[in-house]
């Protein structure tokens, strides 16, 4: 997309040949979004999550993985 600056983060596979890719997405205005993109197969889910969302889902899965594992 135009007008946007993405940097790559991290890019891992996850279970069932899943690919999550995590990127820094800062636009012309000085938003800056965390960009998460699930591809499962030719399927793309592509979420863009804010700070305050980003260490709260952030938190919950460090818990959850803290206690599965």
């Amino acid at each position: 997309m135009s007008g946007e600056t993405v940097t790559r983060l991290d890019r891992f596979e996850a279970p069932y040949r899943r690919e999550i890719t995590l990127d820094n997405v800062e636009f012309e205005s000085g938003m800056r979004l965390l960009r998460i993109t699930i591809r499962e197969g030719r399927r793309f889910t592509i979420l863009d999550v804010d700070a305050s969302t980003a260490a709260r889902w952030g938190s919950a899965l460090a818990n959850w993985a803290e206690q599965a594992g």
